[in-house]
């Protein structure tokens, strides 16, 4: 049976949620519609298909447990929706280097002893065989996701960016997996219906129905160490422009435009609330406003789309695609290679996956 080998780059919530996921829809029927499923077949893969083989983390509590234990230590609060069984994946410890903010050792429970190196990470991701990396760490982790893009490279590994620092849409780096030859997909996960999908969608729907979109903003409220960790503005600056750019590439004009997380609310746990607002122009001039709140378990959402990920990233492996993918990043992340509607995105990707387009 087809395999296809993941490492996990931080046991939060999202490893949560994504772990759970790969039991839930183990035995989903291919011949159905599935709810919470964009693909029960993804170019010839189930999800049944995804093993999980290896896992980095700096919380001492979550070292050394077993990958199905450790999903479910302190902080993490996303819910339970499955049962995982034993995995037989040991979490190894990770380097922190900028991947713990000061204000977040604590909660994350950081392990004191710091002797990680770049040889053990790529080391380990050979010994398992590791085909695919995903890279879950906290927004701000500008030096750390580059260190494990480089272990990605060295262990011939495709890279899955979930997170907002700028790997997968830029030439620099997708050079670099060209030349390493490997695939790169990023940047900055974009959740099955969240914030950025629905504010995209709401824009483009004014745009495409006339409407002169005079000013727009998405504040977003959550509860878990994803929020606390943004709670320090410097860690933002490119979380910010990815979920800017991802509304504001849609309008053909500048716009005032606020976008980004607002507030951290310890009792929301892993719901997230997103307000959105949009205020325009209609026919013969007349206003129009929009008001949208949107409330969500944030960690499932994001799962919903990198299940469909680590699927193309292995897909890509097999056609022997290195450096960036277009298509299904186009229509997965917030800051892709190339902004496209999510309309034509999803097609591009549907096309890719049939074998009509070459990246």
């Amino acid at each position: 049976m087809p395999e296809i080998r993941v490492a996990l780059i931080g046991v939060g919530n999202s490893a949560c949620a994504l772990t759970q996921g790969t039991q839930y829809y183990k035995n989903a029927k291919e011949d159905t519609t599935v709810p919470g499923l964009m693909h029960v077949n993804y170019g010839g893969y189930h999800i049944k298909d995804i093993k999980f083989v290896a896992a980095f983390e700096v919380n001492k509590d979550k070292i050394g447990k077993d990958l199905s234990e450790a999903i479910w230590e302190k902080p993490n609060v996303c819910e339970k929706f499955a049962d995982v069984p034993h995995l037989d994946v040991k979490v190894s410890p990770a380097p922190i280097l900028d991947g713990v903010a000061p204000h977040m050792r604590e909660t994350f429970n950081v392990y004191d002893d710091n002797q990680t190196t770049k040889e053990s990470v790529v080391e380990k991701l050979k010994e398992t065989q590791t085909e695919v990396l995903v890279n879950y760490l906290p927004v701000g982790s500008h030096d750390a996701t580059r260190f494990y893009a480089q272990c990605a490279m060295d262990a011939k590994c495709a890279f899955v960016n979930c997170m907002p620092e700028f790997i997968g849409s830029t030439q620099e780096w997708s050079r670099k997996f060209e030349a390493a030859g490997v695939p790169v997909l990023g940047d900055d996960i974009k959740s099955q219906v969240g914030a950025t999908i629905l504010h995209r969608n709401i824009v483009r729907l004014c745009l495409d129905r006339g409407v002169i979109v005079d000013e727009t903003y998405q504040l977003n409220l959550g509860g878990d160490t994803d929020f606390q960790n943004m709670t320090v503005e410097n860690r933002l600056k490119s979380k910010r422009i990815s979920k800017t750019e991802a509304v504001t590439s849609l309008v053909p004009y500048a716009l005032p435009t606020r976008i980004g997380p607002s507030d951290y609310v310890p009792f929301l746990r892993n719901k997230k609330i997103c307000y959105i607002s949009l205020k325009g122009r209609k026919f013969g001039d007349r206003p129009i406003n929009i008001s949208v709140k949107l409330e969500v378990e944030d960690s499932p959402n994001s799962a919903g789309v990198v299940i469909d990920l680590i699927r193309a990233a292995k897909i890509a492996l097999d056609r022997k695609i290195s450096g960036a993918l277009l298509s299904m990043p186009a229509y997965a992340f917030k800051h892709p290679p190339i902004q496209v509607p999510d309309s034509v995105a999803r097609q591009m990707t549907e096309d890719w996956i049939a074998g009509k387009r070459e990246r």
